[in-house]
């Protein structure tokens, strides 16, 4: 029954319901992520995919691949108590030969890799030509896993670096408007600067102090003006050439 409650918290925290509204502080850029995530991925399918820094593999379910392999770094800013990884990377060289992968995935990761370059040569290594690359990361966000948060970067900067690393854009997400960016920052700040540090009291306050900042923030991007200028979360899907 544990093992069943804790997936059934996961899937709402990464997912889109109603429900979530009430218990995920971050539900806004969840939303924003699930949503960015479920469009670029429709365009690929089948062969070999790669999760780099997979986690628990929040959207393999988004994927129709005939194989889907997660790859981790061991040491990093949260435990892997709740992941699901199939190999550990040592920080230098993805351990695959050459153009093993027809696609690449990873969310939320590059802004806690130092050596970006790096990782991005192991990840063209193992892709195969014209195979496709898909990540996100966020442009506004506070500083996560600490020590290990080392960047953000606009749509520019990270567009400039894959065009670097041999990839071209085929399509580019920013997840979430100017207003619902602001309104999701102030109910990350509520929930992890003024209610109370103890979890279960936390989850208990989040629906009467965390989310009218989110539902507020949601109707009112529905009815301002739309601005991409501020937003969270880039999601860029490329192919190597």
């Amino acid at each position: 029954m544990v093992f069943d409650l804790k997936n059934i918290y996961r899937k709402v925290i990464f997912g889109e319901s109603l429900l979530g509204v009430f218990i995920n502080p971050f539900y806004i850029s969840r939303r924003g992520l699930l949503r960015s995530i479920r469009t670029l991925a429709k365009t690929i399918s089948g062969g070999r995919l790669l999760d780099v820094g997979c986690g628990g593999k929040p959207y393999k379910q988004l994927f129709f691949v005939e194989e889907y392999l997660g790859l981790d770094i061991e040491t990093s800013g949260h435990d892997h108590s709740s992941s699901d990884i199939d190999v550990f990377y040592d920080g230098t060289t993805i351990p695959f030969e050459n153009e093993h992968f027809d696609h690449v995935f990873s969310s939320e990761v590059f802004e806690h890799v130092f050596n970006l370059d790096e990782l991005l040569s192991e990840i063209n290594r193992v892709t195969k030509k014209n195979g496709t690359l898909l990540i996100t990361l966020p442009f506004c966000w506070d500083e996560h896993e600490i020590p290990y948060d080392f960047a953000r970067y606009s749509s520019f900067g990270i567009h400039n670096i894959l065009g670097k690393h041999g990839y071209t854009i085929i399509n580019s997400i920013k997840t979430t408007t100017y207003i619902a960016t602001i309104f999701q920052m102030l109910a990350a700040y509520i929930s992890q600067c003024v209610l109370p540090e103890n979890r279960y009291a936390r989850v208990a306050l989040t629906p009467f102090f965390v989310s009218p900042f989110i539902i507020i923030g949601l109707t009112l991007s529905k009815v301002l003006p739309d601005n991409k200028r501020f937003y969270l979360n880039n999601a860029v899907l490329c192919k190597k050439l």
